[in-house]
């Protein structure tokens, strides 16, 4: 068994998380995964190291990235607190320049804009949607989308629609204009996002996933 370049995880023990982590392992990944609550964390393994804290933390996130090869992160929003996404992508950027990684992979929602995009009725309308309901943390994910374009990291930022909790595996449809359906199943966007890791396809473009059926 081979054992292949060590890979930072931020958010790896969320429900989504979780499933990135098993597809991580599944592939022989060692990983080094942040942590608020250790305690949440459910899969043990001996590929998996820990470090405690706080992704709005920059010295959390230095001591993250260490000795990593590559980022992965699939922060949720905690319930109740203020948006954290374009803080804790400020400290990622910052990390990754420090120790010299180039490649970045994270998730967010399809009511992110950016120039490529047609959006069709369901984009458009979850868009405006998350925008009336949710406008902090709408806007502060397409804060972070600037953030990521202006860097000069190697990064792809996977647009996603309703994410369904499940081992089912199905065709992933992509494009880079539109989203082109209305789920995509955890198991399917774990394996999405570790394919990342090498393919070059996406780099520096916020492409739409979701399940073709």
């Amino acid at each position: 068994m081979q054992t292949k370049n060590k890979i930072a995880v931020i958010g790896g023990a969320g429900k989504s998380g979780q499933f990135l982590t098993c597809e991580l392992l599944k592939q022989n990944f060692p990983i080094r995964m942040l942590l608020r609550f250790p305690e949440k964390l459910k899969i043990e393994n001996t590929f998996i190291e820990m470090v405690t804290g706080d992704a709005r933390n920059p010295m959390d996130v230095l001591e993250l990235i260490k000795g990593c090869h590559a980022v992965i992160s699939v922060l949720g929003q905690p319930k109740g607190e203020l948006s954290i996404f374009s803080a804790a992508t400020k400290n990622i950027l910052y990390a990754m320049d420090f120790h010299h990684i180039k490649r970045y992979v994270s998730i967010t929602g399809l009511s992110v804009d950016s120039p490529t995009d047609h959006k069709g009725a369901y984009a458009a309308g979850g868009t405006a949607w998350m925008k009336k309901h949710y406008p902090e943390t709408t806007a502060d994910k397409q804060v972070e989308w600037e953030i990521l374009n202006a860097s000069g990291l190697d990064w792809t930022l996977v647009r996603l629609p309703l994410i369904d909790l499940t081992e089912t595996k199905s065709a992933t449809r992509i494009s880079i204009a539109d989203c082109p359906g209305e789920k995509i199943s955890a198991a399917s966007l774990a394996v999405f996002l570790v394919d990342q890791l090498e393919d070059k396809t996406f780099i520096r473009q916020s492409p739409f996933i979701a399940n073709s059926d």
